[in-house]
Protein backbone atom coordinates (compact mmCIF):
# COMPACT_ATOMS: atom_id res chain seq x y z
CA UNK A 1 0.00 0.00 0.00
CA UNK A 2 1.33 3.44 -0.95
CA UNK A 3 1.65 5.63 2.13
CA UNK A 4 2.61 9.31 2.27
CA UNK A 5 3.54 10.95 5.55
CA UNK A 6 2.11 14.47 5.77
CA UNK A 7 1.74 15.87 9.27
CA UNK A 8 2.66 19.49 9.83
CA UNK A 9 1.70 19.21 13.49
CA UNK A 10 5.02 17.44 14.03
CA UNK A 11 6.88 20.35 12.40
CA UNK A 12 7.80 18.53 9.17
CA UNK A 13 6.91 19.10 5.54
CA UNK A 14 7.15 16.07 3.25
CA UNK A 15 8.08 16.95 -0.31
CA UNK A 16 8.45 13.61 -2.12
CA UNK A 17 8.83 10.93 0.59
CA UNK A 18 12.61 11.42 0.32
CA UNK A 19 13.13 15.09 1.06
CA UNK A 20 11.52 16.33 4.29
CA UNK A 21 11.94 19.92 5.43
CA UNK A 22 11.29 21.22 8.90
CA UNK A 23 8.64 23.94 9.07
CA UNK A 24 11.25 26.17 10.71
CA UNK A 25 13.52 25.74 7.67
CA UNK A 26 10.63 26.55 5.31
CA UNK A 27 9.89 29.77 7.20
CA UNK A 28 13.61 30.56 7.24
CA UNK A 29 13.78 30.19 3.44
CA UNK A 30 10.66 32.35 3.03
CA UNK A 31 12.16 35.17 5.09
CA UNK A 32 15.47 34.82 3.22
CA UNK A 33 13.69 35.26 -0.12
CA UNK A 34 11.92 38.34 1.27
CA UNK A 35 15.40 39.74 2.01
CA UNK A 36 16.55 39.04 -1.58
CA UNK A 37 18.50 35.87 -0.79
CA UNK A 38 17.83 33.10 -3.29
CA UNK A 39 16.87 29.57 -2.28
CA UNK A 40 20.07 28.37 -3.95
CA UNK A 41 22.20 30.58 -1.72
CA UNK A 42 20.37 29.36 1.38
CA UNK A 43 21.05 25.80 0.21
CA UNK A 44 24.77 26.56 -0.23
CA UNK A 45 25.09 28.33 3.13
CA UNK A 46 23.38 25.52 5.06
CA UNK A 47 25.51 22.87 3.37
CA UNK A 48 28.75 24.71 4.15
CA UNK A 49 27.68 25.40 7.73
CA UNK A 50 26.55 21.87 8.64
CA UNK A 51 29.14 19.99 6.53
CA UNK A 52 26.32 17.66 5.54
CA UNK A 53 25.40 16.96 1.89
CA UNK A 54 21.98 18.36 1.01
CA UNK A 55 19.66 17.33 -1.83
CA UNK A 56 20.32 18.89 -5.22
CA UNK A 57 19.69 22.62 -5.42
CA UNK A 58 16.80 22.17 -7.90
CA UNK A 59 15.10 19.61 -5.67
CA UNK A 60 15.61 21.89 -2.67
CA UNK A 61 13.91 24.76 -4.55
CA UNK A 62 10.97 22.60 -5.61
CA UNK A 63 10.55 21.41 -2.01
CA UNK A 64 10.23 25.00 -0.79
CA UNK A 65 7.79 25.94 -3.59
CA UNK A 66 5.81 22.80 -2.71
CA UNK A 67 5.51 24.14 0.84
CA UNK A 68 4.28 27.55 -0.36
CA UNK A 69 1.77 25.95 -2.73
CA UNK A 70 0.25 23.93 0.13
CA UNK A 71 0.22 26.91 2.50
CA UNK A 72 -3.12 28.70 2.73
CA UNK A 73 -2.39 32.14 1.25
CA UNK A 74 -5.44 34.29 0.55
CA UNK A 75 -3.59 36.52 -1.96
CA UNK A 76 -6.07 39.27 -1.12
CA UNK A 77 -3.95 42.06 -2.68
CA UNK A 78 -5.80 44.82 -0.84
CA UNK A 79 -4.79 47.76 1.39
CA UNK A 80 -6.29 48.29 4.84
CA UNK A 81 -6.28 52.05 4.33
CA UNK A 82 -7.48 52.30 0.72
CA UNK A 83 -9.83 49.29 0.79
CA UNK A 84 -10.80 47.00 -2.07
CA UNK A 85 -11.46 49.88 -4.46
CA UNK A 86 -8.77 52.59 -4.17
CA UNK A 87 -9.79 55.89 -5.81
CA UNK A 88 -6.14 56.73 -6.61
CA UNK A 89 -3.67 54.25 -8.11
CA UNK A 90 -0.12 54.27 -9.46
CA UNK A 91 0.79 52.10 -12.44
CA UNK A 92 4.15 51.12 -13.89
CA UNK A 93 6.14 48.32 -15.52
CA UNK A 94 8.98 46.29 -13.99
CA UNK A 95 10.73 45.79 -17.31
CA UNK A 96 13.75 43.96 -15.85
CA UNK A 97 11.64 41.19 -14.32
CA UNK A 98 11.55 38.71 -17.23
CA UNK A 99 11.67 34.99 -17.91
CA UNK A 100 13.13 33.07 -20.84
CA UNK A 101 10.60 32.41 -23.55
CA UNK A 102 10.66 31.89 -27.30
CA UNK A 103 8.15 34.32 -28.78
CA UNK A 104 8.09 32.36 -32.03
CA UNK A 105 6.62 29.36 -30.18
CA UNK A 106 3.50 31.32 -29.18
CA UNK A 107 0.71 30.87 -31.68
CA UNK A 108 -2.22 33.20 -32.13
CA UNK A 109 -5.38 32.24 -30.22
CA UNK A 110 -8.40 30.75 -32.00
CA UNK A 111 -10.85 33.13 -33.66
CA UNK A 112 -13.48 32.31 -31.02
CA UNK A 113 -11.28 33.63 -28.19
CA UNK A 114 -12.81 36.81 -26.72
CA UNK A 115 -9.91 37.80 -24.47
CA UNK A 116 -11.38 36.56 -21.17
CA UNK A 117 -9.45 34.07 -19.03
CA UNK A 118 -10.54 32.42 -15.78
CA UNK A 119 -7.84 33.68 -13.42
CA UNK A 120 -8.73 31.32 -10.56
CA UNK A 121 -8.34 28.25 -12.75
CA UNK A 122 -5.12 29.59 -14.28
CA UNK A 123 -3.43 30.35 -10.96
CA UNK A 124 -4.76 27.14 -9.42
CA UNK A 125 -3.02 25.26 -12.23
CA UNK A 126 0.23 27.05 -11.41
CA UNK A 127 -0.10 25.93 -7.79
CA UNK A 128 -0.98 22.38 -8.80
CA UNK A 129 2.14 22.25 -10.97
CA UNK A 130 4.20 22.96 -7.84
CA UNK A 131 2.28 20.36 -5.78
CA UNK A 132 2.42 17.64 -8.42
CA UNK A 133 6.21 17.96 -8.55
CA UNK A 134 6.42 16.19 -5.19
CA UNK A 135 4.17 13.32 -6.33
CA UNK A 136 5.82 12.44 -9.64
CA UNK A 137 8.24 9.61 -10.18
CA UNK A 138 11.39 9.95 -12.24
CA UNK A 139 10.50 10.27 -15.91
CA UNK A 140 6.86 11.22 -15.33
CA UNK A 141 5.44 14.28 -17.10
CA UNK A 142 3.77 16.89 -14.96
CA UNK A 143 0.14 17.05 -16.18
CA UNK A 144 -0.27 20.64 -14.91
CA UNK A 145 2.64 22.15 -16.84
CA UNK A 146 1.63 25.37 -18.61
CA UNK A 147 3.42 26.95 -21.56
CA UNK A 148 3.06 30.66 -22.37
CA UNK A 149 0.10 31.24 -24.65
CA UNK A 150 -2.32 34.06 -25.34
CA UNK A 151 -5.61 32.26 -24.66
CA UNK A 152 -4.70 30.96 -21.20
CA UNK A 153 -2.53 33.59 -19.54
CA UNK A 154 -4.18 35.64 -16.79
CA UNK A 155 -3.12 38.49 -14.49
CA UNK A 156 -3.75 38.32 -10.76
CA UNK A 157 -6.23 40.72 -9.14
CA UNK A 158 -7.58 40.43 -5.58
CA UNK A 159 -10.97 38.70 -5.42
CA UNK A 160 -12.70 41.73 -3.88
CA UNK A 161 -11.22 44.17 -6.39
CA UNK A 162 -11.97 42.29 -9.61
CA UNK A 163 -15.45 42.24 -11.14
CA UNK A 164 -15.37 38.45 -11.57
CA UNK A 165 -12.90 35.54 -11.80
CA UNK A 166 -12.95 36.03 -15.58
CA UNK A 167 -10.29 38.66 -16.35
CA UNK A 168 -9.42 40.40 -19.60
CA UNK A 169 -6.18 39.72 -21.48
CA UNK A 170 -6.08 41.01 -25.05
CA UNK A 171 -2.32 40.88 -25.37
CA UNK A 172 -2.48 38.92 -28.62
CA UNK A 173 -3.89 42.02 -30.33
CA UNK A 174 -0.50 43.68 -29.94
CA UNK A 175 0.83 41.44 -32.72
CA UNK A 176 -1.68 42.72 -35.28
CA UNK A 177 -0.02 44.38 -38.24
CA UNK A 178 -2.77 46.93 -38.93
CA UNK A 179 -1.92 50.30 -37.41
CA UNK A 180 -5.20 51.39 -35.89
CA UNK A 181 -5.24 54.55 -33.78
CA UNK A 182 -4.80 52.71 -30.52
CA UNK A 183 -2.00 50.51 -31.88
CA UNK A 184 -0.14 53.57 -33.12
CA UNK A 185 -0.33 55.07 -29.63
CA UNK A 186 1.11 51.85 -28.19
CA UNK A 187 3.99 51.75 -30.69
CA UNK A 188 4.91 55.39 -30.11
CA UNK A 189 5.12 54.90 -26.39
CA UNK A 190 7.19 51.72 -26.43
CA UNK A 191 9.56 53.08 -29.09
CA UNK A 192 10.44 56.00 -26.83
CA UNK A 193 11.22 53.66 -23.96
CA UNK A 194 13.17 51.28 -26.14
CA UNK A 195 15.16 54.15 -27.65
CA UNK A 196 16.15 55.23 -24.15
CA UNK A 197 17.41 51.74 -23.41
CA UNK A 198 19.35 51.62 -26.68
CA UNK A 199 21.19 54.78 -25.66
CA UNK A 200 22.57 52.91 -22.63
CA UNK A 201 24.10 50.12 -24.73
CA UNK A 202 27.73 50.04 -25.78
CA UNK A 203 28.61 50.67 -29.43
CA UNK A 204 29.73 47.06 -29.93
CA UNK A 205 26.38 45.74 -28.68
CA UNK A 206 24.49 48.16 -30.92
CA UNK A 207 26.50 46.99 -33.95
CA UNK A 208 25.60 43.35 -33.16
CA UNK A 209 21.95 44.36 -32.87
CA UNK A 210 22.08 46.16 -36.22
CA UNK A 211 23.62 43.10 -37.82
CA UNK A 212 20.90 40.84 -36.37
CA UNK A 213 18.22 43.16 -37.76
CA UNK A 214 19.82 43.43 -41.19
CA UNK A 215 20.76 47.07 -40.73
CA UNK A 216 24.05 48.69 -41.75
CA UNK A 217 26.73 48.44 -39.07
CA UNK A 218 29.03 51.26 -40.19
CA UNK A 219 29.09 54.76 -38.75
CA UNK A 220 28.91 56.35 -35.32
CA UNK A 221 26.63 55.41 -32.43
CA UNK A 222 24.19 58.13 -33.46
CA UNK A 223 24.02 56.74 -37.00
CA UNK A 224 23.38 53.22 -35.72
CA UNK A 225 20.62 54.38 -33.36
CA UNK A 226 19.01 56.39 -36.15
CA UNK A 227 18.83 53.30 -38.37
CA UNK A 228 17.41 51.18 -35.57
CA UNK A 229 14.72 53.76 -34.77
CA UNK A 230 13.69 53.76 -38.41
CA UNK A 231 13.67 49.98 -38.45
CA UNK A 232 11.51 49.86 -35.32
CA UNK A 233 8.56 51.21 -37.31
CA UNK A 234 8.21 47.64 -38.47
CA UNK A 235 6.56 45.60 -35.73
CA UNK A 236 8.56 42.45 -36.44
CA UNK A 237 11.85 44.33 -36.24
CA UNK A 238 10.62 46.06 -33.09
CA UNK A 239 9.98 42.72 -31.37
CA UNK A 240 13.44 41.49 -32.36
CA UNK A 241 15.11 44.60 -30.95
CA UNK A 242 12.98 44.41 -27.82
CA UNK A 243 14.06 40.83 -27.17
CA UNK A 244 17.72 41.73 -27.54
CA UNK A 245 17.51 44.70 -25.17
CA UNK A 246 14.95 43.70 -22.57
CA UNK A 247 14.97 39.93 -22.50
CA UNK A 248 12.47 37.35 -23.62
CA UNK A 249 9.20 38.35 -21.95
CA UNK A 250 7.87 41.88 -21.54
CA UNK A 251 8.37 42.19 -17.77
CA UNK A 252 5.44 42.52 -15.41
CA UNK A 253 2.99 45.37 -14.98
CA UNK A 254 1.63 46.36 -11.59
CA UNK A 255 -1.12 48.59 -10.22
CA UNK A 256 -0.58 49.86 -6.67
CA UNK A 257 -2.29 52.20 -4.25
CA UNK A 258 -0.19 55.17 -2.99
CA UNK A 259 0.50 53.17 0.20
CA UNK A 260 2.58 50.73 -1.86
CA UNK A 261 0.17 47.78 -1.72
CA UNK A 262 0.00 45.83 -5.01
CA UNK A 263 -3.55 45.33 -6.30
CA UNK A 264 -2.92 43.85 -9.74
CA UNK A 265 0.02 42.18 -11.44
CA UNK A 266 0.22 41.03 -15.05
CA UNK A 267 3.12 39.08 -16.54
CA UNK A 268 3.59 40.24 -20.12
CA UNK A 269 4.48 38.00 -23.02
CA UNK A 270 5.27 40.95 -25.28
CA UNK A 271 6.35 44.57 -25.00
CA UNK A 272 4.34 46.76 -22.63
CA UNK A 273 1.66 49.09 -23.92
CA UNK A 274 -1.34 50.94 -22.45
CA UNK A 275 -3.40 47.93 -23.55
CA UNK A 276 -2.02 45.86 -20.67
CA UNK A 277 -3.04 48.37 -17.99
CA UNK A 278 -6.39 48.92 -19.68
CA UNK A 279 -7.03 45.17 -19.56
CA UNK A 280 -6.48 45.19 -15.81
CA UNK A 281 -8.57 48.32 -15.22
CA UNK A 282 -11.46 46.89 -17.25
CA UNK A 283 -11.24 43.77 -15.07
CA UNK A 284 -11.76 45.85 -11.92
CA UNK A 285 -15.18 46.18 -10.37
CA UNK A 286 -14.68 49.96 -10.08
CA UNK A 287 -12.15 51.87 -12.18
CA UNK A 288 -10.16 54.32 -9.98
CA UNK A 289 -10.90 58.02 -10.30
CA UNK A 290 -7.20 58.91 -10.58
CA UNK A 291 -4.73 56.77 -12.55
CA UNK A 292 -1.11 57.94 -12.35
CA UNK A 293 0.92 56.53 -15.25
CA UNK A 294 4.03 57.65 -17.09
CA UNK A 295 2.16 57.52 -20.43
CA UNK A 296 -1.15 58.96 -19.26
CA UNK A 297 -2.19 60.23 -22.69
CA UNK A 298 -1.80 56.77 -24.25
CA UNK A 299 -3.77 55.14 -21.43
CA UNK A 300 -6.71 57.56 -21.75
CA UNK A 301 -6.74 57.44 -25.55
CA UNK A 302 -6.55 53.66 -25.75
CA UNK A 303 -9.22 53.11 -23.08
CA UNK A 304 -11.65 55.57 -24.69
CA UNK A 305 -11.11 54.01 -28.13
CA UNK A 306 -11.85 50.55 -26.79
CA UNK A 307 -15.05 51.64 -25.09
CA UNK A 308 -16.33 54.70 -26.97
CA UNK A 309 -19.85 54.18 -25.67
CA UNK A 310 -18.71 54.51 -22.04
CA UNK A 311 -15.65 56.79 -22.43
CA UNK A 312 -13.83 55.52 -19.29
CA UNK A 313 -11.67 58.64 -18.97
CA UNK A 314 -13.86 61.73 -18.83
CA UNK A 315 -14.17 64.69 -18.67
CA UNK A 316 -11.67 66.34 -21.04
CA UNK A 317 -10.28 62.96 -22.18
CA UNK A 318 -8.82 62.37 -18.72
CA UNK A 319 -7.23 65.82 -18.42
CA UNK A 320 -7.95 68.07 -15.46
CA UNK A 321 -9.36 70.93 -17.53
CA UNK A 322 -10.38 71.77 -21.07
CA UNK A 323 -7.37 72.07 -23.36
CA UNK A 324 -7.65 75.79 -24.07
CA UNK A 325 -4.69 78.12 -24.56
CA UNK A 326 -5.39 79.89 -21.27
CA UNK A 327 -5.53 76.65 -19.29
CA UNK A 328 -2.38 75.29 -20.92
CA UNK A 329 -0.49 78.52 -20.23
CA UNK A 330 -1.67 78.56 -16.61
CA UNK A 331 -0.65 74.91 -16.17
CA UNK A 332 2.81 75.57 -17.61
CA UNK A 333 3.31 78.55 -15.30
CA UNK A 334 2.06 76.63 -12.27
CA UNK A 335 -0.89 78.96 -11.57
CA UNK A 336 -3.68 76.54 -12.55
CA UNK A 337 -5.44 74.86 -9.64
CA UNK A 338 -8.20 72.27 -9.98
CA UNK A 339 -9.68 71.13 -6.67
CA UNK A 340 -11.15 67.62 -6.38
CA UNK A 341 -12.58 67.59 -2.83
CA UNK A 342 -14.22 64.18 -3.28
CA UNK A 343 -10.74 62.60 -3.09
CA UNK A 344 -10.71 63.44 0.63
CA UNK A 345 -14.41 63.10 1.35
CA UNK A 346 -17.22 61.40 -0.52
CA UNK A 347 -19.68 63.57 -2.42
CA UNK A 348 -22.94 64.29 -0.63
CA UNK A 349 -24.83 64.00 -3.94
CA UNK A 350 -23.35 61.01 -5.71
CA UNK A 351 -22.97 60.92 -9.50
CA UNK A 352 -24.50 58.22 -11.65
CA UNK A 353 -22.22 55.18 -12.09
CA UNK A 354 -19.87 56.67 -9.51
CA UNK A 355 -16.95 55.21 -7.62
CA UNK A 356 -18.35 53.88 -4.30
CA UNK A 357 -15.64 55.54 -2.19
CA UNK A 358 -15.66 59.04 -3.71
CA UNK A 359 -19.18 59.30 -5.15
CA UNK A 360 -17.66 60.78 -8.33
CA UNK A 361 -17.91 59.44 -11.88
CA UNK A 362 -14.95 61.51 -13.09
CA UNK A 363 -11.83 59.63 -14.19
CA UNK A 364 -8.46 61.24 -14.86
CA UNK A 365 -5.20 59.90 -16.29
CA UNK A 366 -2.38 61.94 -14.74
CA UNK A 367 1.40 61.90 -14.86
CA UNK A 368 3.71 62.46 -11.91
CA UNK A 369 6.40 65.12 -11.75
CA UNK A 370 9.21 62.82 -12.89
CA UNK A 371 7.48 61.81 -16.13
CA UNK A 372 5.92 65.10 -17.22
CA UNK A 373 8.62 65.65 -19.84
CA UNK A 374 7.86 62.30 -21.54
CA UNK A 375 5.15 63.87 -23.67
CA UNK A 376 5.68 66.50 -26.34
CA UNK A 377 1.97 67.34 -26.49
CA UNK A 378 1.34 70.67 -24.73
CA UNK A 379 -2.13 69.52 -23.75
CA UNK A 380 -0.54 66.98 -21.43
CA UNK A 381 0.50 69.81 -19.11
CA UNK A 382 -3.13 69.55 -17.96
CA UNK A 383 -2.30 66.09 -16.60
CA UNK A 384 0.17 67.36 -13.98
CA UNK A 385 -0.55 66.02 -10.54
CA UNK A 386 0.61 69.31 -8.99
CA UNK A 387 -2.52 71.00 -10.35
CA UNK A 388 -4.68 69.15 -7.80
CA UNK A 389 -4.08 70.42 -4.22
CA UNK A 390 -5.62 67.22 -2.78
CA UNK A 391 -2.91 65.18 -4.56
CA UNK A 392 0.17 67.42 -4.76
CA UNK A 393 2.60 66.51 -2.00
CA UNK A 394 0.09 64.11 -0.44
CA UNK A 395 0.21 61.11 -2.78
CA UNK A 396 3.28 58.93 -3.14
CA UNK A 397 3.53 58.78 -6.92
CA UNK A 398 6.78 56.81 -6.69
CA UNK A 399 5.19 53.81 -4.96
CA UNK A 400 5.76 51.60 -8.01
CA UNK A 401 9.37 52.73 -8.45
CA UNK A 402 10.05 51.97 -4.78
CA UNK A 403 8.56 48.50 -5.19
CA UNK A 404 10.64 47.78 -8.29
CA UNK A 405 13.80 49.03 -6.60
CA UNK A 406 13.43 46.19 -4.09
CA UNK A 407 12.31 43.61 -6.64
CA UNK A 408 15.32 44.32 -8.86
CA UNK A 409 17.44 42.74 -6.11
CA UNK A 410 15.61 39.46 -6.80
CA UNK A 411 16.09 39.44 -10.57
CA UNK A 412 19.35 37.47 -10.37
CA UNK A 413 17.41 34.34 -9.40
CA UNK A 414 13.83 35.07 -10.54
CA UNK A 415 14.87 35.71 -14.14
CA UNK A 416 16.55 32.29 -14.34
CA UNK A 417 13.33 30.41 -13.57
CA UNK A 418 10.77 28.95 -15.94
CA UNK A 419 7.77 31.20 -16.75
CA UNK A 420 5.30 29.50 -14.40
CA UNK A 421 7.79 29.19 -11.53
CA UNK A 422 8.74 32.85 -12.00
CA UNK A 423 5.08 33.92 -11.86
CA UNK A 424 4.22 31.73 -8.86
CA UNK A 425 7.13 32.98 -6.76
CA UNK A 426 6.73 36.66 -7.72
CA UNK A 427 3.06 36.61 -6.72
CA UNK A 428 4.02 34.94 -3.44
CA UNK A 429 6.71 37.57 -2.73
CA UNK A 430 4.30 40.44 -3.50
CA UNK A 431 1.64 38.89 -1.28
CA UNK A 432 4.01 38.60 1.68
CA UNK A 433 5.17 42.18 1.14
CA UNK A 434 1.54 43.33 1.10
CA UNK A 435 0.90 41.51 4.37
CA UNK A 436 3.96 43.06 5.97
CA UNK A 437 2.96 46.59 4.91
CA UNK A 438 -0.60 46.10 6.11
CA UNK A 439 0.66 44.74 9.41
CA UNK A 440 2.99 47.69 9.87
CA UNK A 441 0.15 50.08 9.05
CA UNK A 442 -2.14 48.36 11.57
CA UNK A 443 0.49 48.53 14.33
CA UNK A 444 1.04 52.23 13.67
CA UNK A 445 -2.70 52.94 13.83
CA UNK A 446 -3.07 51.06 17.11
CA UNK A 447 -0.11 52.92 18.57
CA UNK A 448 -1.43 56.33 17.49
CA UNK A 449 -4.90 55.68 18.86
CA UNK A 450 -3.47 55.21 22.33
CA UNK A 451 -6.68 53.59 23.62
CA UNK A 452 -6.92 50.51 25.79
CA UNK A 453 -7.98 47.49 23.79
CA UNK A 454 -11.31 47.45 25.59
CA UNK A 455 -12.36 50.84 24.21
CA UNK A 456 -11.62 50.42 20.50
CA UNK A 457 -12.58 47.83 17.95
CA UNK A 458 -10.78 47.85 14.60
CA UNK A 459 -12.88 46.44 11.79
CA UNK A 460 -13.10 46.64 8.00
CA UNK A 461 -16.06 48.36 6.40
CA UNK A 462 -18.03 47.33 3.32
CA UNK A 463 -15.20 48.48 1.04
CA UNK A 464 -12.38 46.76 2.95
CA UNK A 465 -11.09 49.91 4.68
CA UNK A 466 -9.97 49.76 8.29
CA UNK A 467 -12.37 51.69 10.55
CA UNK A 468 -12.55 52.24 14.29
CA UNK A 469 -15.74 51.31 16.07
CA UNK A 470 -15.89 53.73 18.98
CA UNK A 471 -17.13 52.37 22.30
CA UNK A 472 -15.97 55.27 24.40
CA UNK A 473 -17.79 58.61 24.61
CA UNK A 474 -14.63 60.53 23.64
CA UNK A 475 -12.52 59.44 20.69
CA UNK A 476 -10.23 62.46 20.21
CA UNK A 477 -7.16 62.07 22.39
CA UNK A 478 -5.77 65.48 23.32
CA UNK A 479 -2.19 64.26 23.69
CA UNK A 480 -2.21 63.14 20.03
CA UNK A 481 -3.16 66.54 18.57
CA UNK A 482 -0.25 68.22 16.81
CA UNK A 483 0.08 71.63 15.10
CA UNK A 484 -0.32 71.41 11.33
CA UNK A 485 -0.61 74.14 8.71
CA UNK A 486 -2.26 71.63 6.39
CA UNK A 487 -5.54 71.86 8.32
CA UNK A 488 -5.89 75.65 7.91
CA UNK A 489 -7.47 75.56 4.49
CA UNK A 490 -9.00 72.12 4.82
CA UNK A 491 -12.78 71.99 4.11
CA UNK A 492 -15.16 70.77 6.79
CA UNK A 493 -15.85 67.06 6.94
CA UNK A 494 -19.30 65.64 6.46
CA UNK A 495 -19.84 65.17 10.22
CA UNK A 496 -18.69 68.74 10.88
CA UNK A 497 -21.06 70.08 8.26
CA UNK A 498 -23.91 68.18 9.90
CA UNK A 499 -23.08 69.71 13.28
CA UNK A 500 -22.96 73.18 11.75
CA UNK A 501 -26.33 72.57 10.09
CA UNK A 502 -27.79 71.65 13.48
CA UNK A 503 -26.38 74.84 15.02
CA UNK A 504 -27.81 77.02 12.26
CA UNK A 505 -31.23 75.43 12.62
CA UNK A 506 -31.36 76.12 16.38
CA UNK A 507 -32.91 79.23 17.97
CA UNK A 508 -30.70 82.18 18.92
CA UNK A 509 -30.91 81.53 22.70
CA UNK A 510 -30.55 77.74 22.47
CA UNK A 511 -27.49 76.23 24.21
CA UNK A 512 -25.47 74.39 21.56
CA UNK A 513 -22.16 73.64 23.34
CA UNK A 514 -20.62 73.33 26.79
CA UNK A 515 -16.84 73.74 27.27
CA UNK A 516 -15.89 73.36 30.92
CA UNK A 517 -18.18 75.81 32.70
CA UNK A 518 -18.68 78.01 29.61
CA UNK A 519 -22.06 77.74 27.90
CA UNK A 520 -22.16 78.59 24.17
CA UNK A 521 -25.43 79.71 22.64
CA UNK A 522 -26.40 79.72 19.00
CA UNK A 523 -26.18 83.49 18.74
CA UNK A 524 -22.58 83.36 20.05
CA UNK A 525 -21.42 81.24 17.12
CA UNK A 526 -23.06 83.56 14.61
CA UNK A 527 -20.42 86.16 15.52
CA UNK A 528 -17.75 83.95 13.90
CA UNK A 529 -18.75 85.44 10.55
CA UNK A 530 -17.22 88.76 11.67
CA UNK A 531 -13.76 88.28 13.17
CA UNK A 532 -13.70 91.88 14.48
CA UNK A 533 -16.59 91.20 16.85
CA UNK A 534 -16.24 87.58 17.97
CA UNK A 535 -18.07 86.76 21.18
CA UNK A 536 -15.61 86.45 24.09
CA UNK A 537 -17.16 83.18 25.31
CA UNK A 538 -16.27 81.54 21.99
CA UNK A 539 -12.64 82.63 22.25
CA UNK A 540 -12.45 81.61 25.91
CA UNK A 541 -13.78 78.16 25.01
CA UNK A 542 -11.06 77.80 22.38
CA UNK A 543 -8.42 78.91 24.90
CA UNK A 544 -9.76 76.41 27.42
CA UNK A 545 -9.43 73.52 24.94
CA UNK A 546 -5.95 74.66 23.89
CA UNK A 547 -4.90 74.70 27.53
CA UNK A 548 -6.14 71.12 27.97
CA UNK A 549 -4.24 70.03 24.85
CA UNK A 550 -1.05 71.69 26.08
CA UNK A 551 -1.31 70.24 29.59
CA UNK A 552 -1.89 66.77 28.16
CA UNK A 553 1.47 67.14 26.38
CA UNK A 554 3.30 68.48 29.47
CA UNK A 555 3.36 72.08 28.26
CA UNK A 556 2.29 74.84 30.68
CA UNK A 557 0.30 77.71 29.20
CA UNK A 558 -1.86 80.41 30.74
CA UNK A 559 -4.98 81.41 28.75
CA UNK A 560 -5.76 85.04 29.46
CA UNK A 561 -9.43 85.99 29.54
CA UNK A 562 -10.32 87.39 26.11
CA UNK A 563 -12.37 90.29 27.59
CA UNK A 564 -9.31 91.43 29.54
CA UNK A 565 -7.07 91.19 26.47
CA UNK A 566 -9.26 93.38 24.29
CA UNK A 567 -9.47 96.21 26.82
CA UNK A 568 -5.95 96.00 28.19
CA UNK A 569 -3.31 94.54 25.78
CA UNK A 570 -0.87 97.31 24.71
CA UNK A 571 0.15 97.56 21.04
CA UNK A 572 3.80 96.55 21.69
CA UNK A 573 5.05 94.21 24.43
CA UNK A 574 8.70 93.99 25.44
CA UNK A 575 8.01 90.72 27.21
CA UNK A 576 4.62 89.05 27.59
CA UNK A 577 5.22 88.32 31.28
CA UNK A 578 5.72 92.03 32.04
CA UNK A 579 2.26 92.96 30.77
CA UNK A 580 -0.01 90.28 32.18
CA UNK A 581 -3.17 91.72 33.73
CA UNK A 582 -3.00 91.94 37.52
CA UNK A 583 -6.63 90.90 38.02
CA UNK A 584 -5.99 87.31 36.88
CA UNK A 585 -7.64 84.71 39.06
CA UNK A 586 -4.59 82.43 38.96
CA UNK A 587 -1.00 83.24 40.01
CA UNK A 588 1.46 84.03 37.27
CA UNK A 589 4.94 82.44 37.13
CA UNK A 590 7.90 83.48 34.98
CA UNK A 591 8.90 79.79 34.73
CA UNK A 592 6.04 78.90 32.40
CA UNK A 593 7.06 77.32 29.09
CA UNK A 594 4.69 79.37 26.93
CA UNK A 595 2.12 82.15 27.21
CA UNK A 596 -0.92 81.94 24.94
CA UNK A 597 -3.10 84.99 24.32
Amino acid sequence: MFYRYQDWMHGLHNFNDKVLLSIFLCIFIRNSVQDHVSVGRVHSILQKTTHVPYPKETEFLHAYLHFEALTHHDYAFSCLKCGHHPPVVVMDLHKKGVFNMAVSDISEPPETFNGEVNSEEFWETLSMERIATGLLRIGDTNPYTLKPNYENWAPWIGRHTRRSPSLINTEWKKVQTTNTLDNIAEIDMTEERLSDELMNLKVADIRKLCKACGVGTEGSKTDLLSRLRKEMQNRTAYDKIFQKVWGASGGWAAILCPCGIVYSVKFLLRAESPRDFTDMLFSWKHIPNICIYDFARGLATHSNLRRPEAMPFTPFEGRLAESTENNITAAESGTLTISLPWIKEKKMDEDDNCHPVTGSSEHYALSDKFHEANSKDKRDTLRKIQIVPELAGRVNTQAAEQLFAGMRKNNYFLNMMSPTTHMFLVRNILHLQNKEKNGSMLSKIQKNLGHPKTTINLQTDLFGRLVVENRAPEMTRLHLIKPSKACWGKPLTRSQRKLMAQVHSANADDEVALVGSIVIKQKDLITLTNLCEVEGNVLNSCFCVLQQIALSQNVDIYPVDSHTIVTWLPPICAHPMDHLPRNCSEPVSRDMDRILF
